[in-house]
């Protein structure tokens, strides 16, 4: 929700709307996600499949509600606060989860985290500067990452595991590759080039 314009300024826009309820259901999805994986011990395919499905839902929430308040002129100072707030939640409680049960290695969940919070508290600092919207590297590093923790999730058989090292190391690349782009962009931005 944080990239884009709106008709109006987010002043003026209603903070009970649409798209800022999708990022309200996105963070109290995070909750239930992390129950869900716990209560599977990342053992049970039926629990890790309900947990699957909760991240996928989740996860489609974020899309949705960016293009809500793009679409609808729908864009708040609340939402461009919560919104990357939400998504660095869902998708940190996953990647923690992931390496606390051994899926997924900590170097991985710890790099991803740095650069996603890295990259949120950057959006802070330059707020009143404008909003850097999301860039078509970023889109495809949220896309990849998606993908990546859902493979994880799901309880693949054994012959297809050898495809989520790779699906991560792809996000991972990607991940740090937008983030360092990030970085050169904000910094053009307090410069004012």
């Amino acid at each position: 929700m944080s990239a884009g314009t709106s008709v109006g300024s987010a002043d003026q826009v209603p903070l009970r709307n649409p798209a800022n309820a999708l990022t309200v259901l996105r963070l109290g999805l995070v909750p239930v996600f992390v129950a869900l994986v716990v209560a599977s011990d990342f053992t049970a395919p039926g629990w890790r499949m309900a947990a699957c499905a909760t991240f996928a839902a989740a996860s489609f929430t974020d899309v949705a509600d960016g293009w809500i308040a793009r679409r609808y002129g729908l864009v708040t100072s609340f939402g461009k606060v919560a919104d990357p707030i939400a998504d660095k939640a869902l998708t940190g409680a996953a990647l923690v989860l992931l390496s606390a049960y051994g899926a997924l290695p900590w170097w991985a969940t710890v790099l991803i985290l740095v650069r996603e919070w890295g990259v949120t508290l950057l959006r802070f600092w330059v707020i009143r500067l404008g909003v850097i919207p999301a860039s078509r590297g970023g889109k495809v590093k949220t896309a990849l990452q998606i993908v990546a923790i859902t493979w994880y999730l799901w309880p693949v058989p054994d012959a297809a595991a050898w495809v989520g090292p790779w699906l991560m190391g792809a996000a991972v690349v990607a991940t740090v590759a937008t983030g360092l782009d990030y970085v050169v962009r904000v910094v053009r931005l307090r410069t004012g080039r």
